[in-house]
């Protein structure tokens, strides 16, 4: 089903339930990894995607599409995970830094990454960037999303996401040591 004709069903009383229900197939999983891969940890991840899905339906009758579905989803996963992350922080009192490392020390136990010790290298260096050049990163590099998306994803300019991901990459590579 389209997106178009998912939104169509919903917008009509009996339809509403059977359209979610579409929504949720055709978009679920992949909002749940591009979370779990800002959070880490599966239990934040699993509540936050929740929560996500309950704004998209309580929302999905005002949804203008202006863009995408799938990006306006994405911006909601976003922007609630970002909060997530700050409540988290200011919920424990705890420095950008001690967050980081604990959540470094879940990725050995996660079921996120497959053990490559490359791979655990790789996120460990990630979970050190800003939250911005994170979400950046992720969404070019795991989602192989274009700027464009991720431009109507952040709200942020296609040229501003150009940098972010440079920087990003290039801090990447100083983290794990790479020529």
């Amino acid at each position: 089903m389209t997106d178009t004709e998912i939104l169509n069903l919903f917008n009509t009383e009996a339809g509403q339930n059977s359209a979610f229900n579409r929504l949720l197939e055709k978009y679920q999983e992949r909002t749940y990894w591009h979370i779990r891969k800002l959070l880490v940890l599966h239990e934040d991840a699993d509540d936050v995607c929740q929560d996500t899905f309950v704004k998209v339906f309580k929302n999905l009758s005002k949804f203008n599409e202006d863009s995408n579905l799938f990006t306006w989803i994405y911006r909601i996963a976003t922007n609630e995970s970002l909060n997530f992350l700050k409540k988290k922080k200011t919920k424990f009192l705890l420095p950008i830094y001690d967050y980081e490392n604990e959540l470094s020390s879940k990725l050995s136990e996660s079921d996120l990454i497959d053990g490559d010790k490359v791979e655990i290298e790789l996120q460990k260096a990630i979970l050190k960037l800003p939250e911005k050049q994170r979400v950046v990163f992720n969404l070019k590099y795991f989602e192989n999303l274009d700027y464009k998306q991720i431009s109507e994803i952040t709200g942020t300019s296609i040229g501003g996401l150009k940098a972010s991901y440079h920087h990003a990459v290039s801090k990447i590579k100083i983290y794990i040591d790479v020529d």
